[in-house]
């Protein structure tokens, strides 16, 4: 039964889209009021942030964020009713009662980052970014890896640990620095879409959606250099 104090809201494709992302960084998720949603993977080397449509009203949490998904899957444009204790998906004569879960068991962000640095600036495409993870994942190549060479700067799927390792490039810039910067391509699991990376000598990346607000933060291996 509905009472007055119960939210009533609806989930739009693309907030859909950007929770089913977000599992993929980590099942757990914490919601705070208001419109923006954040993650971050158990090993807290991967932080995403979004700005979506939906205004939530209270805060909860949610332990198997794919199981909430699948449920949600199993209606056409339903209407979620946020009450204190659990979240009721419901459409026409069906519905779900979905329990929260204890916030204390979730791993969830505690703090924002500030990028100590931009040492590098490059435009990432989607037709780029697409190719190289797929490249990668066709020859199993585990690491990612952004490189200067004569001038020009390069995004190479790899595998570090082989010298004789097959390898993807593709060219996305110039610059005057010299550097090496591994990703591990798990890591590396963004929405696609076009970006801008920038990248700090301190081993942290920041990638901005240029067409959505959406943010990610990517830890670097330790193994990455740059020497300005």
């Amino acid at each position: 039964m509905k009472t007055n104090e119960d939210y009533i809201m609806q989930i739009s494709k693309n907030t859909f889209e950007v929770l089913k992302n977000f599992s993929e960084i980590n099942e757990n998720l914490l919601i705070k009021p208001g419109n923006e949603l954040k993650t971050i993977s158990v090993m807290k080397n991967v932080l995403a942030k979004a700005t979506i449509e939906e205004t939530f009203d209270k805060e909860f949490a949610i332990y198997d964020l794919n199981s909430f998904l699948n449920v949600l899957s199993l209606y056409d444009n339903p209407e979620i009713t946020l009450n204190d204790d659990y979240l009721t998906i419901s459409k026409g004569n069906s519905s779900t009662k979905f329990w929260y879960a204890d916030p204390s068991l979730v791993v969830a962000p505690t703090k924002d980052i500030n990028m100590p640095s931009k040492d590098i600036e490059v435009n990432i495409t989607q037709g780029n970014y697409t190719d190289l993870l797929k490249a990668s994942n066709i020859m199993q190549l585990p690491d990612i890896a952004l490189v200067s060479e004569e001038g020009k700067i390069k995004m190479v799927a790899t595998d570090k640990k082989n010298k004789t390792s097959n390898v993807y490039e593709v060219e996305v810039g110039t610059t005057t620095s010299k550097f090496s910067m591994y990703f591990k391509r798990d890591n590396l699991r963004m929405i696609p879409g076009d970006y801008d990376l920038a990248i700090s000598h301190k081993n942290i990346s920041h990638w901005s959606n240029k067409n959505k607000s959406l943010q990610y933060w990517v830890a670097l291996e330790t193994d990455s250099k740059f020497e300005g």
